[in-house]
């Protein structure tokens, strides 16, 4: 049967490090758009955990660090096993904005995609830093390449999934590889993917990652998921 939009359960899943500045106005803001916010504390040392908890999130912690695709993928289990419908993701930097959050809705709302991201390339006025463009560019060009399936932004955290997608698509890589191996995966099994336009604030605290090292780092994760896609394409 399927459910009226009126009944869908509509999670949002936020994984975070140390993020006590920010995660308590983004979960307060993300739940006027979702039944539920589920923010996955993954080994941070600072306030995070209660700032989340008395913002109304329900907070799962990780006592040693995972990385990012573990605490996702923690985020993933628990609101499926709480019977989410849709479940968005979105970081808890204070990078994305929680008010976009039906932008993102909308194209699975109206039943015409599976995975739907959203783009920091499809709105002019994002300020990201060019250093950082040129590598989600060479990222997002080796997943295009060869593919009729295509995106502007492949290392996007501010998605929207379907719950058939989520129960198909399974994350094993434990770091920020994970936000590749879901394209990947999506796209061989056929699941539609699309983008919408998103605002992306960058600031002094957003990212603690060295970008160079994170960006090698993902584009090894994408030579790896592809190679493996096409040896079993064989």
């Amino acid at each position: 049967m399927i459910k009226a939009q009126s009944e869908l359960r509509i999670f949002a899943v936020i994984p975070c490090l140390n993020e006590e500045h920010f995660i308590g106005d983004i979960v307060s803001q993300a739940r006027n758009y979702v039944s539920e916010v589920v923010v996955v504390d993954d080994g941070s040392t600072d306030h995070t955990y209660d700032k989340a908890n008395v913002a109304g999130a329900r907070v799962i912690k990780h006592h040693i660090r995972q990385g990012a695709g573990a605490a996702t993928r923690t985020g993933f289990e628990t609101a499926l096993k709480s019977g989410a419908d849709i479940i968005v993701t979105l970081d808890g930097d204070g990078q994305h904005k929680p008010e976009e959050i039906p932008r993102l809705l909308a194209p699975i709302l109206k039943g015409q995609t599976d995975l739907v991201i959203g783009s920091r390339f499809l709105d002019p006025n994002t300020n990201m830093p060019g250093y950082r463009k040129i590598g989600i560019d060479i990222i997002t060009w080796m997943f295009n390449l060869g593919s009729k399936v295509r995106v502007t932004d492949s290392q996007s955290g501010f998605r929207a999934h379907t719950r058939k997608l989520l129960e198909s698509v399974s994350i094993t890589r434990n770091d920020f590889g994970f936000s590749v191996e879901v394209l990947v995966k999506s796209r061989e099994m056929g699941f539609v993917i699309a983008e919408v336009p998103i605002s992306c604030l960058y600031h002094s605290r957003a990212s603690k990652l060295n970008p160079i090292i994170h960006g090698l780092s993902v584009a090894c994760d994408v030579i790896g998921l592809r190679l493996i896609h096409e040896m079993f394409r064989c």
